[in-house]
């Protein structure tokens, strides 16, 4: 295997982790930091399939704004007794972490039988589809109609919620 294979397992080993710890956190904030890192996570498998693109959007756009925002408003909020935010470990939690970690093998090894030693290999035009330049030119020509019909929607929904929020203040 070569590194590149190795390297990405691992990384996607770690999205798998700390989406797993994301979900099974009682606390809130360590909740939204392990997504966090699951994001940058993403962004890295993003660039080993050579989508530059998306991996700087998912950086920006998702660990950047929308996270900082999901956790301001978590720490806004008054989340009362912190006691009834610790972790506590039972058997449930053990047996079902053993028996999603026998079913994520067995999926593991159907996939492996049934596509080959060749699963991982990525196309020629990888490299150049993934950059923004050519995104861009797709974009504006092929399309661009898709594209406006977006911005209206969100100019819309701009201008909605600038009227709600005036009839408030009146």
């Amino acid at each position: 295997m070569s590194f590149e294979t190795v390297f990405f397992f691992v990384v996607a080993a770690l999205a798998i982790g700390s989406a797993i710890l994301m979900i099974s956190q009682r606390n809130p904030i360590m909740s939204v930091m392990y997504l966090i890192a699951n994001f940058f996570c993403l962004a890295i498998l993003y660039l080993i399939l050579q989508a530059q693109f998306i991996a700087i959007i998912q950086i920006l756009v998702y660990a950047g704004a929308i996270m900082v925002l999901v956790l301001f408003v978590i720490m806004l909020l008054n989340l009362g007794d912190e006691k009834m935010l610790t972790e506590k470990v039972n058997y449930r939690q053990i047996l079902a972490l053993g028996l999603s970690g026998l079913v994520f093998f067995q999926i593991m090894l159907s996939i492996g039988i049934s596509t080959g030693p060749d699963w991982f290999l990525s196309s020629n035009k990888a490299a150049e589809i993934g950059k923004v330049e050519s995104i861009g030119r797709v974009l504006f020509s092929e399309f661009l109609l898709p594209f406006e019909i977006t911005s209206l929607i969100l100019l819309a929904a701009i201008i909605g919620v600038i009227v709600l929020a005036k009839k408030r203040i009146e």
